[in-house]
């Protein structure tokens, strides 16, 4: 495996060609699992709720995932893992791109059965904050037939499929890039998170 150093300078560079690249370990696998088994609790327990969009999360037929906010002054440990990773990346992204993230945001995201998420840009539409969408996956012996590919539309009008493989990490601009989730045929977990920049609404 790669040093984190040299993960995030090919990420800094395939972002800065292409606008989006995904890394295949952003962590160790025991620290996905940790993840992964808490997101599991969590939903398990009904502490989720289902998920919103738009500044208000106001409900909607779009999506069907249940989500939880990670508290940003009361993280679990296995949260305080995952934070100080992406915090890593994020500062790596500024000093090679000069993006300006002062801040990300998180939450767990859980799709049971035959749900998804149809097509949609992560810009709110009265604020610019949101600059790169990062998805990271906690799904163990994921296959192809599973289904849950998040798709990506490209500007050439094509598309590609990047299935939720435990420990991958998908990162894309967020003011660029279409996308949707796929239904799948068993319940798929990920963390969402925004990396932003002080912009109108950046507090949302």
């Amino acid at each position: 495996m790669m040093q984190p150093t040299d993960d995030f300078t090919v990420a800094a560079k395939a972002l800065a060609a292409d606008g989006w690249c995904s890394m295949p370990q952003l962590m160790s696998m025991a620290q996905t699992r940790a993840l992964a088994q808490e997101c599991a609790a969590l939903h398990e327990g009904k502490v989720m709720l289902p998920a919103g969009t738009g500044r208000a999360h106001s409900r909607s037929p779009l999506r069907g995932d249940h989500t939880l906010w990670f508290p940003t002054a009361a993280l679990t440990a296995p949260q305080q893992v995952f934070q100080r990773r992406i915090d890593s990346l994020r500062i790596a992204l500024n000093r090679s791109l000069f993006l300006g993230l002062v801040d990300t945001e998180s939450h767990y995201a859980v799709y049971s059965p035959g749900s998804g998420y149809a097509r949609h840009l992560d810009r709110i539409h009265d604020s610019d904050a949101r600059v790169i969408s990062a998805v990271f996956y906690l799904n163990d012996h994921w296959r192809e037939s599973d289904g849950g590919a998040l798709r990506l539309y490209l500007p050439d009008q094509s598309s590609r499929d990047i299935y939720p493989h435990a420990g991958t990490l998908l990162l894309f601009l967020s003011a660029q890039f279409e996308h949707q989730v796929l239904p799948a045929t068993r319940q798929r977990m990920s963390i969402a998170c925004w990396m932003r920049q002080q912009g109108v609404g950046a507090t949302c």
